[in-house]
């Protein structure tokens, strides 16, 4: 991310738009005992998520931001991993949920997008929910991304490209600056 962003995703304007995207996102989804966090940044979300969860792990990409949430949050109910979502260093099935905020538009392509479905699909234990959010596209998301990785995500498709990655039920709704979006991994199938 470029030093606006980084900026951004520390501000407390930001932190603002996240404890009420979050809960939005969310809304009364379970998502369960072993929830994953795919690209938690510094930490915002994932100090909310932590305070609902039994244990949670935080996959992140960037060095940097990953060890300083693992010094931060040490001793308690997070896991950070560094990892990249594409190749999951997790086993099949292992997570009762994930959950993505504002992530999906740094990965650098929408075939990577979808082999970060795929992988979260894999991951997770059948019934598990994969929820979240992103923004939309906008002239304030450009400005901010300038020198920086954008590859937005369309919410009109976006519900097909979760179900060609394994999922079902994908529920998909907007608002005027974000998306969100819920879908489930299929029940293991009765014997």
């Amino acid at each position: 991310m470029n030093r606006i962003h980084h900026w951004l995703c520390r501000s407390n304007h930001w932190r603002t738009t996240i404890q009420q995207r979050v809960p939005w996102v969310l809304g009364d989804t379970d998502l369960g005992s072993n929830v994953l966090e795919l690209g938690p940044g510094p930490g915002l979300t994932t100090d909310l998520l932590r305070a609902s969860v039994k244990q949670l792990t935080a996959l992140e990409l960037d060095p940097k931001l990953a060890g300083a949430l693992t010094s931060r949050l040490s001793g308690g109910n997070v896991r950070v991993v560094e990892g990249d979502a594409t190749e999951m260093p997790f086993g099949n099935s292992e997570f009762s949920a994930a959950v993505s905020f504002t992530m999906l538009h740094h990965v650098p392509s929408s075939e990577l997008q979808d082999k970060v479905l795929r992988e979260v699909c894999r991951v997770l234990k059948p019934g598990g929910f994969f929820v979240g959010s992103d923004s939309l596209q906008s002239f304030f998301m450009k400005i901010i991304h300038i020198g920086d990785t954008l590859v937005p995500v369309d919410p009109g498709t976006f519900g097909e490209r979760l179900q060609n990655a394994g999922f079902e039920v994908p529920e998909i709704e907007k608002n005027s600056q974000a998306f969100r979006f819920r879908a489930r991994k299929p029940a293991a199938p009765c014997m």
